[in-house]
């Protein structure tokens, strides 16, 4: 039976449409791969999905080789004589562009975009590559946390070395405190006893300017002898023996 026609148009359906992009991509690198051994002809195939994937084939050791042949040839029937440095140019351009596809490629790979048409080994290495990821994630992080703890341990015994001199200061200054207020009773007791008169001596009013400590006065002197001559007369108002005077 043969095959039926099929409408060249863009499929609908997103499954149908990968399995058909993988399915002829495969045919044309094979088909490329024949018309190069079979011809001997120079061959470069570059295909990019629809996301943007690379697959390319070339016959060549290297597909720059062949990009330059084509850049020389389709140039020179504008220009004669292309200068060398429009050749690095372009040919770093051409890398850089490669490269950079395939890093995107790659980076929706990791992401989990555009998996369908990748085999079962491609699979297998982009799973390995994000366990190694996660594995170098996860070691960095552990190594963050013991840092950010050690940085708060240290913390920590700086403050408690404050609290202690704090401590030891207050402690300092309160003995400071009851020092001064033990030094300042004593001064106000001492003051106090300064004032009181000495055991022994008689304390004389102020105002009393002939009291003094030795002197006696005239008047009580006189006092006394008339009292002792009084008490020494007989009853006639004579005078005593001399019996009673020492």
């Amino acid at each position: 039976m043969g095959r039926g026609k099929v409408e060249m148009r863009r499929i609908e359906n997103k499954i149908s449409r990968q399995v058909t992009f993988a399915k002829r991509r495969n045919g044309l690198l094979k088909k490329a791969y024949e018309l190069s051994l079979l011809c001997d002809a120079e061959v470069a195939l570059i295909v990019f999905s629809g996301r943007g994937r690379l697959f390319e084939f070339s016959s060549s050791s290297c597909m720059y080789k062949t990009l330059e042949r084509y850049r020389t040839c389709n140039y020179n029937s504008h220009e004669a004589n292309p200068t060398l440095e429009n050749e690095i140019s372009y040919h770093e351009y051409l890398k850089l562009k490669t490269r950079v596809e395939f890093l995107q490629s790659s980076q929706r790979n990791i992401l989990g975009e555009d998996l369908g048409p990748l085999s079962i080994k491609e699979l297998d290495q982009i799973e390995n590559q994000i366990d190694v990821s996660l594995k170098h994630i996860m070691s960095r992080k552990s190594q963050v946390l013991a840092d950010q703890l050690f940085d708060l341990k240290n913390k920590q015994q700086e403050l408690q070395d404050q609290n202690k001199d704090l401590r030891k200061k207050l402690q300092d200054s309160i003995l400071e405190e009851n020092a001064v207020h033990m030094s300042w009773q004593d001064g106000g007791q001492n003051s106090g006893h300064a004032n009181e008169p000495y055991p022994g001596f008689l304390q004389h009013p102020d105002h009393d300017s002939t009291m003094q400590i030795g002197y006696v006065d005239q008047s009580y002197m006189d006092q006394l002898n008339n009292k002792d001559i009084a008490s020494h007369k007989n009853p006639n108002g004579e005078p005593g023996s001399s019996a009673g005077w020492i």
